[in-house]
């Protein structure tokens, strides 16, 4: 067994732990932005494959204590780097977090752990230097109360880069992000879904490939098949098995609009390439079957209505930070209460980092949670 580390965004750490035991996965911790788990060595490729809330995962490679930079050297040089890393692997120290630790200076923690990984290497390979000549890799580490983690990223590119998104538009909505949202209104497949700002369509797709149980990373690679231990053959033995497990006969109803007709024909391209590579996911397995896209059009909220009973409404509503100001944003949020009137029997979602949001819709939520990615602090309103 391995211990994992997935990262997600700050306030879904509940919303991914239930996603890693649903793939099976027994968690060990959490803390915020992360959830800690463990696996066989199968799960270190598959969980890239599969998650679709978490931002990147980690390999640990090494936990241990200490308190000065002679135990924190000497801890980083006993992992035996040489079964993590070839001959010409460029190592990046990419981040450091200290917390509460007498070892305080990120930066001078960040040198040492990247000295004493290569002396370890030239130790064992017996190279005064090392060629760097390879693929980069990324190592992570994060001092806790003078506790190291040491972290190997398995993902390489962020997970939330699914390889479908061709072109974001302005202010695109991260696809872990639009998962996590999912997940939080607890979405059947059997609910119709709508984004009434559908930009460049990541609402949307992402409940497609919920719908039809497509694993999100069929369309990428990632960082641990650079590695010396991954092992090629098994990898395709889970995409196979994943592959078995798309559902090309459900039944969605997973629709968009946008008053920008530019942003709708990238949904629809962003959704063909989705859809393609699912496609090519089924072939694996010998099947041609198809899986039906979600349905774009150009529409101004205004005129929407429903045309179902009951459904759900879910949108990412411009901030008024990189499109327009807030005071534009507020304007539209006061105008967007008119849709509690077109769909009476609906649920609604909307993500914003508008601190007024409650405000100028009329409505208070039944429940608002916080979510950070990046620098950006939003609220998430489900009513």
């Amino acid at each position: 067994m391995v211990t994992l580390i997935a990262l997600c965004a700050i306030g879904a750490e509940k919303i991914l732990t239930n996603e890693l035991k649903q793939l099976g996965y027994k968690t060990t911790g959490k803390a915020p932005g992360r959830v800690s788990f463990l696996s066989d060595e199968d799960g270190m490729f598959r969980a890239n494959l599969c998650l679709r809330t978490a931002d990147r995962v980690y390999l640990q490679v090494a936990s241990f204590r200490a308190d000065n930079f002679d135990s924190l050297f000497d801890g980083i040089e006993r992992v035996a780097w040489q079964d993590y890393l070839k001959k010409d692997t460029r190592v990046v120290i990419d981040k450091v977090r200290s917390h509460k630790s007498k070892l305080n200076s990120e930066h001078t923690v960040q040198g040492m752990v990247h000295k004493a990984i290569y002396k370890k290497l030239g130790k064992v390979w017996r190279m005064e230097v090392l060629p760097e000549t390879g693929d980069q890799v990324d190592i992570r580490v994060y001092i806790e109360e003078d506790n190291v983690l040491v972290l190997l990223d398995l993902s390489g590119t962020p997970l939330n880069k699914r390889g479908y998104r061709t072109e974001g538009g302005i202010a695109p909505l991260r696809e872990t992000t639009a998962a996590a949202l999912l997940q939080m209104m607890l979405w059947r497949r059997k609910t119709p879904l709508h984004d009434p700002f559908c930009g460049s369509g990541t609402i949307a797709i992402e409940a497609a490939l919920y719908a039809y149980n497509v694993a999100p990373g069929f369309g990428r690679r990632f960082a641990i098949e650079t590695m010396p231990f991954f092992n090629k053959d098994r990898a395709m033995d889970i995409k196979r098995a994943e592959a078995e497990k798309i559902r090309p006969d459900a039944q969605a109803r997973i629709t968009g609009t946008d008053i920008d007709p530019a942003a709708v024909e990238r949904a629809r391209i962003n959704a063909e390439h989705a859809c393609v590579t699912a496609g090519r996911a089924l072939q694996l397995i010998g099947s041609d079957a198809r899986i039906q896209r979600p349905d774009f059009d150009v529409c101004d909220f205004h005129d929407l209505s429903a045309p179902y009973e009951s459904g759900l409404l879910l949108g990412n509503p411009p901030y008024g930070e990189r499109i327009g100001d807030q005071a534009e944003a507020y304007e539209l949020y006061q105008d967007m209460a008119a849709l509690f009137k077109e769909f009476p029997g609906w649920q609604m979602g909307y993500i914003t980092s508008h601190p007024q949001f409650e405000q100028a819709i009329g409505k208070t939520a039944s429940s608002v949670k916080k979510l950070k990615f990046g620098n950006l602090d939003t609220s998430f309103y489900i009513f």
